[in-house]
């Protein structure tokens, strides 16, 4: 009899286990989420980050902490995420020069590709060439014809190494010599367009956007095959006259590798969300930001991409190890 009512009483106790193991299931997040930003404040992907941190607030349990750990052209900061639990704890959010790296300095301490786990593209980066308010043209065969009659008063700034190469690939195609000058962000770079101590600078459209109403700078190409929204009236440089130019950033939230699949879900989730909300929308349309939302599987798409575009890039010499 006791085997019997064991017996009996058994599916009635399997959905109970069920239930049970459905509420272990760990929940997200559990505790203060770290957004690791491996550049400089100020920057685009630094703006980025803080609007989203901001969206997700009043929907999560805990705050999403954004901590730049600038460096080494985001080693730094990418390091620290590759090490951490893949537990949904600690985020990063890199732009596309995090798989380029590999092929640009001359050794990274992980695999920009098989060391993190994909959770979502964010946005698009149109990059842009800002152009200081001390220069007299407003235009690409103007920018050649200056640096023809002055060959040593022109420089372009960078960020990283996708916009050092869209600057010197321009150089190159214009057949000009302008040197190169590194900034940990794209607000440093800015304020010193805007100051006029740098003539030119290649950065994103959310760094050039808080500056234009100063009057003190201009922006006179954009990088992509088609113009884009926040400044339709500037032309591309495909447009001026500088054929197949085509060059994009974007920035991705990436975890740990590891990183379970219901977690990752969760956040993508939560983002979705933010994504969704018509005040975060026109919040990133005024800060100059172009969302571009893609699931996992096509981020590691665009990620292999890039790994084979700057691989083919280095093998034919225009770009080099540092």
């Amino acid at each position: 009899m006791i085997r019997r009512r064991s017996l009996l009483a058994a599916p009635a106790i399997l959905p109970a286990l069920a239930s049970t193991g459905a509420q272990a299931q760990p929940a997200w997040p559990q505790k203060p989420v770290r957004l690791v930003v491996p550049y400089a404040a100020g920057g685009g992907t630094d703006i980025l980050a803080r609007a989203l941190a901001e969206a997700l607030r009043p929907t999560l349990p805990h705050p999403i902490i954004v901590e730049n750990r600038a460096g080494a052209a985001g080693v730094i900061g990418s390091e620290l995420v590759a090490r951490a639990e893949p537990d949904g704890h600690t985020l990063t959010a890199v732009v596309s020069t995090h798989v380029m790296n590999r092929h640009v300095l001359a050794q990274i301490p992980f695999d920009p590709i098989r060391d993190f786990t994909p959770v979502s593209m964010l946005t698009r980066n149109t990059m842009v060439l800002a152009a200081s308010h001390t220069l007299p043209f407003t235009d690409i065969q103007g920018l050649r014809a200056f640096a023809a009659a002055n060959p040593a008063r022109l420089s372009t700034g960078s960020t990283e190494a996708l916009s050092q190469f869209i600057g010197q690939e321009l150089a190159r195609r214009l057949r000009l010599e302008i040197p190169d000058v590194q900034y940990r962000s794209g607000g440093q770079l800015m304020t010193d367009v805007v100051a006029g101590h740098l003539p030119l600078g290649w950065t994103s459209t959310a760094s050039a956007t808080p500056h234009l109403a100063t009057g003190r700078t201009r922006i006179i190409a954009v990088s992509t095959a088609t113009r884009t929204p926040f400044f339709p009236d500037v032309p591309t440089v495909q447009e001026q006259g500088i054929p197949d130019f085509d060059l994009a950033g974007w920035v991705a939230l990436l975890a740990p590798a590891g990183l379970p699949d219901a977690i990752s879900a969760r956040i993508r989730a939560a983002v979705d969300g933010a994504f969704a909300d018509q005040a975060f929308r026109a919040r990133l349309t005024a800060l100059g930001i172009e969302p571009d939302l893609r699931p996992p599987a096509e981020t590691l798409a665009a990620m292999q991409r890039e790994d084979r575009i700057w691989a083919a890039a280095s093998a034919a010499g225009h770009i080099q190890r540092q």
